[in-house]
């Protein structure tokens, strides 16, 4: 099935700010409540939902649990301890408690993730106290007399002690192919695996045998079996290869039937009301990783073979939820620019769009009396809940209303160019408020992670930050890219640095072209793969006058071993020394280095295992040699993503004021 869409072109006249509103700044950034987790009541009458906030004055990120009516009203506040946090609510199957996660009461930063359960009808939330372990998920059984739960090992008893004597700490032994992970830093042996749960006695027993890590568990209508995902190879340390699993209620502890046998990461599994089918996330092609399309598949519950319910979509699809009559599965689509809702017959065939605009759609519960929920955000507002009923989108929650009223962003826009091979590139344009479209202006190329990701139709502050300072903002999406089918996306596997960075360029020329943006005053930066994207383009051309590279790397071989990509690098690369030249024509901006001209600052987390500092370092280094204007800003405790707000608004601030160092009068 093809998808088309208008790309709309921008206006050649100025955009006026409203004199109501006033131009967005970077500290309104950080007002922004983001709204996760929905789950819908059994009734299909209620929404219960996670809210973050950052708060300055703590310097430190909060998350409480709110609930709402499905029609918007009745929205508030469930939890209400100052200082603590919680995470992933579910109701219960007779919607009279609601189940979440948390560490709360404990000082301990490395405190046990337990789960809670909350009564409905009043009075305090009690935590399961019996479980040792730290929680990361929970499913209830249809009829709620027994809980599923992902449980982490609890340290041995020695290590734990151990531990507690910091003037004799213990040597970190390392016996494990894949030993690192952002977040964590070196991994131990324990593992995350399904215990079967029962909250009136109190009893706990593993649902299946076999040392290997477990997931996304979920029951069968008649609560007899769980399907979940696991990787049980034979050194799940050295594939990404997931298949789906089924355990018997009948016989907890023994051998798991196998469903999926495809080599590539099988994920997502949803029963269908009558329990004979289940439908999930088909892998791509090991070689592909991250650049294959995953597409929608069923596979009989008493095993069989697997069936692609979308052969020619093209698309990457998530979330399968089966209709409540199980005539369909419905789904999240990635499309060029957008997420949208969509479905197909359980047999096959035509894929219909349900609910799909100038927006992303993502985290669909189950449908409950004909409602459904999910998250809805578009570039200039945050994710807040909608309810889709009856073919239409409804408003739930409103948490970002008042702060954005007042507030002009200016616009936004999706723009088509010609790469230099012919090829058709998407992208979005960023004008700030006031922008003067009679003459160009300072403009700064953002560039994405990934690299398998794209721009889209979301909330995103990157851009946003610096339209706060007046900067026009090219968005790319070069090839490398998803959304725009499995051939686009291939386009950047294993070819770091060539056919995108030509992409990008493209944007470029073509906004210079219209006279958007001012070819003696562009900048370019991005984090992650964009930064590693930046680097890659002031190795290529020199005429930009300021770059910002966050949390990146030039020098290829230096991960090898070091970050936590092994798996993909053998993928996508091969060995360093088996495929040298590869390795090396990938690793042009630090071996050729010399080719940079513009003053560059780096960023990174100390603690970044993603994309570890030693990267960044060596970069600073090799161009501060050079005598190229440069600076490296590490920020301490952190990982890939800086989370603690203090260095949140450091970093917005320190990249715009980078960039006005070189680019504005």
């Amino acid at each position: 099935m093809t998808f088309r869409f208008v790309i709309t072109a921008i206006a050649a006249a100025a955009i006026s700010v409203s004199a109501y509103a006033r131009p967005v700044e970077i500290e309104d950034l950080l007002k922004t409540r983001t709204v996760s987790s929905p789950s819908i009541s059994p009734d299909g009458t209620k929404v219960v939902y996670v809210v973050s906030h950052a708060d300055l004055e703590e310097d430190e990120n909060f998350s409480h649990l709110w609930i709402a009516n499905v029609d918007g009203s009745g929205e508030r506040q469930l939890t209400l301890r100052e200082g603590e946090n919680e995470s992933s609510p579910k109701f219960s199957p007779d919607g009279s408690h609601i189940g979440f996660l948390s560490s709360r009461g404990d000082e301990d930063e490395d405190a046990p993730t337990r789960l809670w359960l909350l009564p409905l009808d009043g009075g305090e939330a009690r935590p399961i106290d019996s479980i040792e372990g730290s929680v990361s998920d929970f499913v209830w059984s249809p009829d709620g007399s027994r809980m599923v739960l992902v449980i982490k090992d609890p340290e041995p008893e020695d290590e734990e002690a151990q531990g507690e004597d910091e003037e004799r700490p213990k040597p970190i032994v390392i016996d494990r192919y894949r030993f690192k992970e952002d977040y964590i830093g070196y991994l131990d042996n324990r593992r995350e695996r399904l215990w079967l749960f029962d909250p009136a006695t109190g009893a706990l027993e593993r649902l299946a045998d076999g040392d290997f890590d477990e997931s996304d568990p979920v029951f069968s209508p008649d609560g007899s079996e769980v399907a979940f995902v696991s990787n049980r190879t034979e050194d799940p340390d050295r594939n990404s290869n997931t298949d789906v699993w089924v355990a018997s209620l009948s016989s907890p502890g023994a051998a798991p039937r196998q469903l999926t046998v495809h080599p590539g990461s099988d994920t997502s599994p949803a029963w269908s009301p009558d329990g004979r089918r289940i439908a999930y996330v088909h892998g791509a092609d090991p070689y592909k990783i991250w650049y294959g399309v995953t597409p929608l598949a069923v596979v009989p519950a008493s095993g069989g073979e697997p069936v692609i319910l979308t052969p020619t979509l093209d698309r990457n699809v998530s979330d399968p939820l089966w209709t409540e009559d199980g005539s369909a599965v419905r789904m999240i689509v990635e499309d060029d620019g957008r997420q949208y809702l969509a479905q197909v017959s359980a047999n096959g065939g035509t894929v219909e769009q349900l609910a799909v605009g100038n927006f992303v759609l993502r985290d669909p519960t189950a449908m409950r009396g004909g409602t459904m929920a999910l998250l809805r955000s578009t570039n200039y507002t945050p994710n807040e809940v909608y309810a889709f009923r009856g073919g239409d989108l409804v408003k739930v929650t409103a948490q970002n209303d008042e702060w954005l009223e007042g507030i002009e962003f200016g616009s936004v826009s999706m723009a088509s160019y010609a790469s230099e091979d012919g090829t058709e590139i998407h992208g979005f344009i960023y004008l700030p408020p006031g922008h003067d479209a009679r003459r160009p202006q300072p403009t700064t190329l953002m560039l994405h992670g990934g690299p398998a990701a794209q721009f889209d139709y979301s909330w995103d502050t990157e851009p946003l930050w610096q339209i706060a300072a007046g900067y026009v903002v090219l968005a790319p999406n070069p090839r490398g890219s998803t959304g725009r089918g499995e051939a686009f996306a291939m386009g950047g596997h294993g070819r770091w640095g060539d056919l995108d960075v030509q992409d990008v360029l493209a944007a470029v020329d073509d906004a210079v072209a219209k006279g958007i943006a001012d070819p003696e005053r562009l900048g370019v930066g991005g984090w992650s793969y964009g930064g590693m994207l930046t680097n890659y383009v002031i190795a290529s051309d020199t005429r930009f006058k300021a770059a910002v590279s966050g949390s990146s790397i030039s020098n290829i071989f230096t991960g090898f071993g070091h970050d936590e990509y092994i798996r993909e690098y053998i993928a996508e690369l091969g060995t360093p020394w088996e495929n040298f030249e590869g390795w090396m024509a990938i690793s042009y901006p630090f071996f050729q280095n010399q080719r940079i001209v513009t003053p560059t600052l780096f960023i990174v987390g100390e603690e970044d295992v993603n994309v570890p500092t030693i990267a960044s370092e060596q970069m600073y280094q090799a161009l501060r040699h050079r005598g190229i204007d440069t600076q490296l800003v590490i920020y301490p405790g952190e990982y890939h993503g800086i989370s603690r707000p203090s260095f949140q608004l450091d970093r917005m601030q320190r990249w715009n004021a980078w960039l006005d160092r070189y680019l504005k009068d």
